[in-house]
């Protein structure tokens, strides 16, 4: 039961508002990380990425978490929609890559098709204007492991093949954030 509370504890801390995001039309950064897909690392570039189509670019505060279980399921469902619209997705959180590599593989989140980004000192959270918070001491995932990192604010952008951000999506629920994200992309396709 007390796992349970912890968890209702931080999925209420995590779903804190974006206060300061980048905006439609704005230069969204170039950043470089290293990542995760089904389990196997490598080096995700965004300006790679933005050769082949539009890129969904989702801040979530950390893996094993409610809202970011649920977020990354909700991606993980409605990856070959993203895809027809051609849009690729990566998540980026302050998560250590071996976590990521966890989280990307498992089954129940990203199910092996959605790639995640690890950006351990939020420098690219920050780069997009987003706040990073300090996690309170002894929070846990769902997994009932401590956290020890920081978290980034829950926010999409839509950025096109220009590096322009074409969306900006925050304040809302996880599962809706991924909705208004399918809809961005699909509006960029027509």
């Amino acid at each position: 039961m007390k796992l349970v509370y912890a968890g209702l504890i931080v999925s209420a801390a995590l779903a804190l508002p974006a206060l300061a995001a980048l905006k439609q039309g704005d230069k969204a950064p170039e950043f470089s990380a290293p990542a995760s897909l089904g389990g196997k690392e490598f080096s995700f570039h965004l300006k790679d990425a933005l050769k082949k189509g539009p890129v969904v670019v989702y801040f979530y505060p950390a893996a094993f978490t409610g809202g970011c279980n649920a977020q990354a399921h909700a991606f993980s469902e409605n990856n070959e929609k993203f895809t027809a619209a051609g849009a690729s997705i990566i998540g980026v959180s302050l998560d250590k890559i071996a976590t990521l590599n966890q989280f990307s593989s498992d089954p129940q989140y990203c199910a092996g098709k959605i790639a995640v980004a690890s950006d351990p000192e939020g420098k690219i959270a920050k780069s997009y204007d987003l706040q990073v918070r300090d996690a309170k001491p002894g929070a846990k995932n769902t997994k009932g492991d401590e956290i020890g990192h920081g978290f980034a604010e829950r926010t999409t952008f839509v950025v096109t093949p220009d590096g322009k951000v074409a969306a900006t999506i925050g304040n809302v629920s996880p599962t809706d954030n991924v909705t208004k994200a399918l809809e961005a992309v699909q509006q960029i396709k027509k």
